[in-house]
């Protein structure tokens, strides 16, 4: 089983427990905690993937790390270290947010821009993205993308809203040459 397919199910297996006990907004800070540690340290990972270093200091390294977070998450955790699933972490969590956001009606931009947005322009875009694509809420993410000569170019899901200076002058090439 490829590892996509693994990190799939054990998101699901965590989202419906968490969807059972009516936990899923308070596993999501947390798992992206552990999602942060896992990209950001690489010495944590390469310690978890030591096969020389017994399973049990292995855990306990996760109990101690992530001291105080919910035992679904740290049985999640130790479960995957045990089937030397370790590296597959941000993978699960990425899953299991995507579950969470789809149960919840939110959805995820990540909005392209040569400068921050103002807050009035996120309200803005919001609104016109949760009419749209008939949803509850619309967080956004800002990229600050200097190739963007002007306006947003918004990816949400498999789908992009390119309403950039570069894609309208595109456009415009591509009915020139169909119309000729």
């Amino acid at each position: 089983m490829s590892k996509a397919n693994v990190a799939k199910r054990y998101a699901e297996a965590l989202f419906q427990i968490g969807k059972e006990k009516e936990t899923l907004d308070h596993l999501e800070p947390e798992l992206l905690t552990v999602k942060e540690v896992f990209e950001s340290n690489d010495a944590f990972l390469k310690y978890l993937q030591h096969p020389q270093v017994e399973l049990e200091k292995k855990k306990q390294l996760l109990r101690t790390a992530f001291d105080g977070f919910s035992s679904d998450v740290l049985n999640t955790l130790s479960l995957l270290v045990d089937r030397h699933n370790q590296a597959i972490v941000p993978e699960v969590i990425e899953h299991f947010i995507t579950l969470k956001n789809e149960l919840q009606k939110v959805a995820v931009a990540t909005v392209y821009t040569v400068r921050e947005l103002t807050e009035e322009e996120q309200v803005s875009l919001k609104k016109v993205f949760v009419q749209r694509l008939e949803v509850k809420e619309v967080k956004i993410n800002q990229v600050i993308d200097s190739t963007v000569l002007g306006g947003v170019r918004i990816k949400i899901g498999n789908t992009v809203y390119d309403g950039t200076l570069k894609g309208k002058l595109d456009r415009l090439e591509r009915q020139i040459v169909t119309a000729n």
